[in-house]
């Protein structure tokens, strides 16, 4: 059996550092010895959650998003941006920040590395039921003070996502595995299980 090749770094620039993410320069030694550039964007990390009520219908959001140039409908969620935060704590903030809920049971859904071509990006995808109702914060800034919360049954939503309508992916993978559970398929983990995926660079740099 061939021994898989170590892409060893020769050399990493860091050509910006901003409020959420990094973009960095790897010079990486290729099979053969050749050296070849590959820009990394380093990233924070992030949870979504699935609020799943026990009708089978789930609490999405509406929010603009500005590097597409539209609203999209999304799972809440939220970075991982406090340092050595729990990530199980972070999806209980962000759901009751976003949606105004809390949950009674959480699990682990599904881990996704959106851009694993130029990006370090993972995010956990948490399910969340025994919904109760807490209200949302009064005050939201920016596109946060925009977004609508949305409540629909599950297979409604999946019609959407396989239907290009729903197109985040963490939303996308959030919705396959929660129809998996539902039916049977599959059992979700448990929240600690393990994360080996979650970024760590871009924290690091900020200490």
């Amino acid at each position: 059996m061939r021994t898989p090749h170590e892409f060893v770094v020769s050399r990493s620039d860091t050509l910006h550092v901003g409020r959420v993410l990094a973009l960095r320069l790897d010079q990486v030694v290729m099979p053969g010895g050749n050296v070849v550039a590959r820009e990394v964007v380093e990233h924070l990390g992030a949870v979504a959650i699935l609020p799943l009520h026990d009708d089978a219908s789930v609490v999405m959001i509406d929010q603009y998003r500005h590097a597409v140039g539209r609203r999209m409908r999304e799972l809440p969620a939220g970075l991982l941006d406090t340092p050595g935060e729990d990530p199980l704590t972070a999806a209980r903030r962000e759901l009751s920040e976003e949606v105004g809920c809390t949950a009674r049971d959480w699990s682990v859904l599904v881990d996704v590395v959106p851009s694993p071509g130029f990006s370090d990006e993972a995010v956990r995808v948490f399910l969340a039921r025994g919904l109760g109702e807490v209200g949302r914060p009064a005050h939201l800034d920016d596109e946060e003070a925009d977004l609508s919360v949305v409540r629909l049954p599950l297979a409604q939503a999946v019609s959407q996502a396989l239907a290009g309508e729903i197109v985040n992916s963490s939303t996308v993978a959030g919705l396959l595995a929660a129809q998996a559970v539902l039916a049977g398929a599959v059992q979700p983990r448990p929240v600690d299980a393990p994360w080996p995926d979650r970024p760590t660079r871009f924290a690091a740099r900020r200490g």
